[in-house]
């Protein structure tokens, strides 16, 4: 949770509303959030492929950022099953599919153009 009365609240308060684009940015800039959404979009679509996949990410950070991206409508949340126990699927949403294609693209751009220091 936030300090509501915090500095850093109200620049990042002022930064979302100044651009949609820096509230995105905050979205992404969550641990593990773009792994999920890529690990989703090669086809691990239940929690335990996902688990599988991206072996380090704790359980809880990884329902947490499933239910991140279900809140911001970047991936569906499928329970419709009639199975016990209970199973439940992702998938990406329209808009998932497009951001995803948009960060693909920045990820080429990061390898091929940009030079970090080790």
């Amino acid at each position: 949770m936030r300090k509501l009365s915090s500095t850093n609240f109200y620049n990042q308060t002022f930064l979302e509303e100044k651009c949609r684009l820096n509230e995105l940015i905050n979205l992404l800039s969550k641990r593990w959030l773009t792994e999920v959404m890529f690990s989703i979009e090669e086809g691990n679509n239940r929690f335990s492929s996902l688990k599988e996949d991206l072996q380090h990410i704790s359980d809880n950070v990884l329902a947490d950022r499933l239910k991140l991206l279900e809140q911001h409508k970047l991936i569906i949340r499928n329970d419709n099953f009639r199975e016990v126990p209970s199973r439940v699927e992702y998938s990406l949403s329209a808009t998932g599919e497009q951001l995803s294609e948009l960060l693909g693209g920045l990820c080429q751009f990061s390898e091929n153009e940009m030079e970090f220091p080790s």
